[in-house]
């Protein structure tokens, strides 16, 4: 927490340096997140980049009360809604078009890299609502809290507790019936 409170204030004063230490110290946790909440490995990177560029155009005005990792996983759950909000609107196809274009966007790379059981995982969060899959995402991954989910999704505690406890349901029901297969 001191070492970001470092950075961001050499950031502020234009060090490169601390910008480039911010990218690389949450690099991988920012890029997971966004991988989970939109399953294209390419536009992961974008929403990422997109969120950095971003906080160097907001260096000036940057008053942080709470975690840079914080600030910046929910900068991305936001750009990743804000993404698939567009991407529904652009884009409307059958149940059976959406599964072949899905499963011919997975590379060889993809399956080396992730591997089996995060791919049953991907798939099965894939099924979820986008808000279940969010809260799940930001509680387990992110290390959020119920009610900093709540704040952020503008919904009642109550409400993000529900979708978290939906979301585990038809997760267990998803993986246990692939195992029984």
């Amino acid at each position: 927490m001191l070492e970001d409170k470092v950075l961001i204030w050499r950031f502020k004063g234009g060090s490169d340096d601390a910008l480039r230490r911010i990218y690389q110290k949450y690099r991988t946790d920012l890029l997971k997140l966004a991988a989970l909440l939109l399953h294209q490995p390419g536009d992961a990177e974008d929403a990422v980049h997109d969120v950095f560029v971003a906080f160097v155009k907001s260096a000036p005005r940057l008053s942080l009360s709470g975690s840079l990792k914080a600030y910046l996983l929910t900068c991305v759950a936001n750009n990743a809604r804000n993404r698939n909000r567009a991407s529904q609107r652009r884009q409307t196809v059958s149940l059976d078009e959406a599964e072949t274009q899905t499963s011919a966007s997975r590379t060889p790379e993809q399956w080396i890299t992730y591997g089996e059981e995060l791919q049953r995982w991907c798939d099965a969060m894939g099924q979820l609502p986008y808000e279940q899959r969010e809260v799940v995402t930001l509680h387990l991954r992110a290390g959020m809290t119920f009610r900093q989910i709540a704040q952020l999704q503008d919904v009642s505690v109550n409400t993000v507790k529900g979708r978290y406890r939906y979301a585990l349901e038809k997760l267990r029901s998803l993986l246990n019936g692939e195992l029984e297969r």
